[in-house]
């Protein structure tokens, strides 16, 4: 009986346009899409149009800055600078703490590549010639190291290996009758 229950409801849905599922999925749409005031618009070529794009992302308009026109479909996105998320206040109290964002601004084109595990663009407190010199520094200490070591080798102390009941004297083949020697493994 559900069956044809399911039936009925299908056939109402699909208005008559044939039978079956096949006849629903053009009326169906995703609900996880972005909506169409969110996504891009046209190149803005005139100021009225720089400071809509400009208002509909939020941004004021003497920071607006659009991607330039060279076909690739940016359209009217913003130009957002290339910072990662490690430049951002970590104290400040944002709606999306995980992605030190807060909601309504807009994304990076790359937002992927500025999360906190990827490119952190944060500036360096040691200059590049500085880490440099440090580098060749210990990788040159650590070969010189590597020298000296493969001109004078040193070894661990070996002794020989210690066995229990007087080096297992019966186990090795000893005469039972006969008290082995002492060994003495040590000196004071």
């Amino acid at each position: 009986m559900a069956g044809v229950g399911f039936q009925r409801w299908a056939r109402a849905l699909s208005k008559g346009k044939g039978p079956g599922i096949p006849a629903l999925l053009p009326g169906c749409r995703a609900a996880s899409g972005i909506t169409k005031d969110s996504l891009p618009g046209p190149y803005p070529k005139t100021p009225e149009e720089r400071a809509a794009a400009a208002k509909k992302y939020n941004i004021m308009a003497e920071d607006y800055e659009p991607f330039p026109d060279n076909g690739e479909g940016y359209g009217d996105y913003p130009q957002i600078p290339n910072r990662s998320q490690h430049e951002r206040d970590p104290w400040y109290q944002w709606d999306h703490p995980d992605l030190r964002r807060n909601w309504g601004e807009p994304m990076h084109w790359n937002f992927d590549m500025f999360i906190r595990n990827r490119v952190d663009t944060s500036p360096s407190p040691v200059s590049w010639s500085t880490m440099c010199k440090h580098l060749g520094g210990f990788v040159g200490f650590m070969l010189f190291m590597f020298y000296l070591g493969g001109q004078y080798p040193a070894y661990q102390p070996v002794a020989p290996k210690q066995y229990p009941y007087n080096d297992l004297h019966l186990e090795r083949g000893g005469d039972p009758e006969k008290q082995p020697e002492e060994v003495k493994h040590y000196e004071i």
